[in-house]
């Protein structure tokens, strides 16, 4: 991952797109979709997932030389060769590192799964790998593999784990420079064969695979190395690392970014501007930074987090939210506060969240909605609420429901054009036994609503139909 510039602009559809595919960040292909089966069932439902980007960058913080603008691609960034960076590892010690405090802070944020750096772009493995030195185990004095207690913590608190593993490695002397971001190496030959690389990591994701219990997904991320997608696959034998993924663990998901196999898209640091047929994930940082920053206090508010989770379920899509632990193992309390806080939200509302559908009303952000046949107005298309939903269960006698995210509180009353469905019920996951008064026209709604909002952040109105 780069620290990418903040792109928070709701742009176009198009535009949205086109910016992806520019920065290899594009939704799903429709050649690349896998086969639909029940393996998303988990990934659809679970809806807000926690990245961790965790390595050597932890140990310079983000400083050099007088600047301390520096993260996870601290090497490339300071053009720091293998021989200068690899020191780094001497100093690598996460001796406060708790994997269970760790997985309970996800559990405790409301996340169902977490994805951790196995392999970043610098080539330092966060497990123990037979297939190099240069890894926690071998090459720090922690000589522990946190991978495997905190996939055993992530099982024990009910989230399922995942692994990141990067296509880039600018330590690997197979990985050529002439394929890797502005073509950097830490330690660049004349002869690098690529094909043994594919090899490489192949074999280690492999290791992943069969060494940490059940993974829900591989997180593939090349941040711009391996340029052509066309170019990735043949190169890094692309299909092969599917196949083997397929044979060792079935229900593995693959995202978008190893350009062959995946399962879903990957917008970074930008909420796409409508919907998407294919299934996605947002990946955003908590601040500036994904690894550990410790002049960034460029910290995202909890109600902006929030009401990014409720845009991107709105619109079908999945939260992937970052923190970048320290060098002794800690997640910066900014980080920690926030999460807990979106704990507490998701508790009362996450009904409206988990499992919950895309919008029933179509609209473009920014532009105010159109006044429905009889000119009621209509808040469709502003950006004052937006729209979860859940169809009534075919041969029960449980309801439809419209979940209402209320980001700016209506006074008095909520009117709603649009409704397709009759209304039977009104009322706020903040006090679902308190009924609210519900009038309905044709396909137009109003709901009385109480002074005052029971959340400052958002609050949730549902409408229950038949």
């Amino acid at each position: 991952m780069e620290n990418a510039r903040k792109r928070f602009a709701r742009p176009t559809v198009l535009v949205s797109l086109l910016l992806s595919i520019l920065l290899g960040n594009s939704l799903v292909r429709a050649e690349d979709k896998a086969a639909p089966s029940d393996r998303m069932a988990w990934f659809r439902d679970a809806k807000f997932g926690m990245f961790i980007h965790w390595g050597l960058y932890a140990v310079p913080a983000g400083e050099w030389e007088g600047k301390t603008t520096y993260g996870e691609w601290f090497q490339l960034s300071t053009k720091m060769p293998c021989k200068q960076y690899d020191k780094y590892a001497d100093k690598f010690n996460p001796v406060k590192f708790n994997a269970m405090e760790w997985a309970q802070a996800a559990k405790d944020a409301g996340m169902k799964y977490l994805v951790i750096t196995s392999k970043h772009h610098d080539g330092f493995c966060m497990y123990d790998t037979k297939f190099s030195d240069f890894n926690i185990v071998k090459a720090t004095p922690y000589k522990h593999d946190p991978m495997k207690e905190l996939a055993d913590a992530c099982r024990k608190v009910g989230i399922t784990f995942c692994f990141y593993y990067s296509i880039a490695d600018w330590h690997n002397p197979d990985s050529p420079a002439k394929y890797s971001q502005r073509e950097f190496h830490g330690q660049p030959v004349a002869d690098a064969d690529v094909a043994k690389y594919a090899d490489y990591m192949r074999n280690q994701v492999h290791e992943l695979l069969t060494g940490y219990g059940p993974v829900g997904l591989i997180w593939f991320d090349g941040g711009g190395a391996f340029k052509s997608s066309a170019d990735r696959v043949k190169l890094l034998k692309g299909e092969e690392m599917v196949k083997m993924i397929h044979e060792t663990q079935p229900a593995c998901l693959i995202n978008n970014r190893l350009g062959t196999g995946s399962d879903y898209g990957t917008p970074e640091q930008y909420i796409p501007a409508g919907g998407a047929k294919e299934p996605f994930e947002v990946c955003m940082t908590l601040n500036s930074h994904w690894g550990y920053n410790k002049a960034d206090h460029n910290w995202k508010s909890t109600a902006s987090l929030i009401h990014n989770l409720i845009d991107i379920v709105a619109k079908g899509g999945n939260y992937l939210l970052n923190v970048g632990p320290t060098a002794e193992g800690l997640i910066p309390d900014p980080s920690l506060e926030r999460l807990k806080e979106i704990g507490a939200w998701l508790k009362v509302n996450g009904e409206a969240i988990y499992g919950a559908g895309p919008t029933a009303f179509g609209y473009e952000l920014g532009k105010p909605g159109k006044p429905d046949r009889k000119g009621h107005p209509t808040s469709v298309g502003t950006l004052d609420w937006r729209c979860t939903t859940r169809p009534p269960v075919s041969g029960s006698a449980q309801a439809g429901k419209l979940y209402i995210h209320l980001l700016k509180w209506p006074a008095g009353k909520f009117e709603l054009s649009g409704v397709k469905y009759k209304i039977a019920k009104a009322y706020l996951l903040a006090g679902p036994d308190k009924t609210l008064p519900v009038t309905q026209s044709d396909e137009h709604v109003t709901v009385q609503l109480p002074a005052q909002a029971p959340d400052p952040v958002a609050s949730v109105l549902c409408l229950e139909y038949k």
